[in-house]
């Protein structure tokens, strides 16, 4: 694909950045971001791909809310607008979080939707990111796009802690007493937040009329590269914390970044690609398999496992929530295939080898 015009909003994070690099050498791409826009980001000190580095990109600031006439002009007669804004849920599911990571991902999505209907040539492609974890907490059978099951409840979704059933209990007696037994406050805390945030997320994109722009959302696994969740996974090894989380039996879909970049490029070059389709790779392994794959090629032998209980202590500590690793993610990408697609990294094991040759050795080892 070439001499294209490329819209990543949220453009300067992990995915947002392997996008750049991928596209920004033979096309124009226009990132939107919230942050200031200078050489560093930060996604671990990453350089932002700039355009002394050989690529084409231009880097607007935006508030994510407001339809701004300095970066919608770059929307005009664009070929492909990728959405991926929004806060991350690396963080603990309180009430303030909840509200701004549902609130800057629906903000971003009606934004952009209000800003190609002001287009006198609109956009010819949105693709809106979605998230695999969709899904209910599969351990019996794979989900895809036609047999996959959404659950709003939070026994559907994951193995939930003692002390977080505690507190549902308790936000539910308070809601009980306050507002009764058959009102919405009441059910709330048994709903899942994760399974809550994708539904009005895709319910955003979906909603937006757009008669003559093409939509695609895509549900997307963890996506694995030089950077993002691989980072963490990295620190882990470099401690001899390298053994499975939890119970380990817990599915894990997966994506090469390099495969999701070509998605784009695919979904572009196929104008009868309309809608919601699944993105990971068809070959999902358990989190033990995965956690003994990564050893296995970063030679580290060391693997002590960390049981839930443990992972509740350190998600608390870290800011986070043990949902991001424990819920089994067991997602086929059938719709996908079926338009003939064929994945680069069909197997954890080269999609992973191809990450860890191009990884520094002190990523992942102390000595």
């Amino acid at each position: 694909m070439k001499q294209k015009k490329i819209v990543i909003a949220g453009g300067t994070g992990f995915i947002g950045q392997e996008l750049a690099r991928y596209f920004g050498k033979e096309n124009h791409v226009i990132i939107f971001t919230r942050q200031a826009v200078h050489a560093h980001n930060n996604n671990y000190n990453k350089k932002l791909v700039q355009a002394a580095e050989g690529y084409n990109i231009t880097y607007w600031r935006w508030d994510g809310k407001t339809v701004e006439k300095h970066w919608l002009n770059d929307l005009e007669a664009a070929d492909i607008v990728i959405n991926l804004a929004g806060k991350s849920v690396n963080c603990r599911y309180h009430e303030k979080q909840m509200t701004e990571v549902i609130n800057s991902r629906i903000d971003a999505t009606n934004t952009i939707g209000e800003a190609i209907r002001q287009t006198i040539t609109p956009p010819k492609l949105w693709i809106n990111a979605a998230s695999a974890t969709i899904y209910r907490n599969a351990t019996d059978k794979p989900q895809d796009e036609f047999t996959g099951e959404i659950s709003p409840w939070k026994k559907d979704n994951m193995p939930y802690s003692f002390l977080d059933q505690c507190r549902t209990r308790w936000k539910q007696l308070l809601a009980h007493i306050v507002y009764g037994k058959y009102s919405e406050q009441y059910q709330a805390p048994t709903l899942d937040f994760s399974v809550k945030v994708c539904r009005e997320w895709e319910n955003a994109f979906l909603l937006q009329r757009t008669p003559f722009t093409r939509k695609i959302a895509l549900r997307t696994a963890i996506t694995l590269g030089d950077g993002g969740v691989m980072e963490p996974y990295f620190n882990l090894l470099k401690f001899g914390l390298g053994g499975h989380q939890g119970d380990g039996q817990q599915m894990y879909s997966w994506l090469h970044v390099e495969d999701f970049c070509r998605t784009i490029e695919w979904c572009y070059e196929h104008p009868d690609m309309e809608g919601i389709y699944n993105c990971a790779a068809p070959a999902p392994v358990t989190n033990k398999t995965f956690m003994q794959t990564l050893r296995k090629l970063t030679g580290c032998k060391a693997a002590l496992p960390a049981p839930a209980a443990l992972l509740e202590i350190g998600a608390a500590l870290m800011g986070t929530e043990t949902e991001l690793i424990l819920k089994s993610r067991w997602v086929l990408p059938a719709r996908l295939q079926q338009t003939g697609f064929r994945f680069k990294y069909n197997k954890l094991e080269d999609a992973l080898q191809d990450i860890v040759h191009n990884t520094p050795r002190s990523r992942y080892h102390l000595f």
